[in-house]
């Protein structure tokens, strides 16, 4: 993959790998933390299984809504989720969505790669703030299973 059509998101979180996954895979969980810092998120249909989807909107702190659809086609216990990301529509832009998660000294390494369908909505992304939201969400990943 491109790396121009990708954005990557990585950081050390001080809770073992299992900790980790759980907050990936456990449908109570998930939406507690998704989403950037100030973003709430009200699920339609959730099954966080390989095959399985998640569907919700993603709610801004203005009251904005995004929907979203998370169509999972990869997990590897404790170590890695892929996914499809789109707006909840067959007719919207897909994302690739790859997640590590790797055990180190300290904790456990995640890192989030995001591929576009092209550089331009890379581009858009970033400059919506899209990085700088992502590590609020991981951060908010974080608070939940250091604690």
């Amino acid at each position: 993959m491109s790396e121009d059509r990708q954005i990557t998101l990585t950081r050390l979180i001080k809770a073992p790998p299992a900790r980790v996954w759980r907050a990936w895979t456990d449908p109570t969980l998930l939406p507690r933390w998704f989403g950037p810092e100030g973003y709430s998120c009200t699920t339609k249909e959730i099954d966080l299984r390989e095959g399985g989807l998640w569907r919700f909107d993603m709610i801004g702190p203005d009251g904005k809504v995004w929907p979203n659809r998370h169509r999972f086609t990869r997990h590897d216990h404790e170590r890695r989720i892929e996914f499809i990301l789109d707006s909840d529509t067959d007719a919207s832009p897909q994302m690739q969505v790859v997640v590590t998660m790797a055990p180190e000294e300290g904790g456990t390494r995640l890192t989030q790669v995001m591929t576009f369908p092209d550089a331009a909505m890379r581009d858009g992304a970033i400059s919506f703030g899209a990085v700088e939201l992502g590590k609020t969400t991981l951060a908010k990943l974080a608070r939940l299973v250091e604690a």
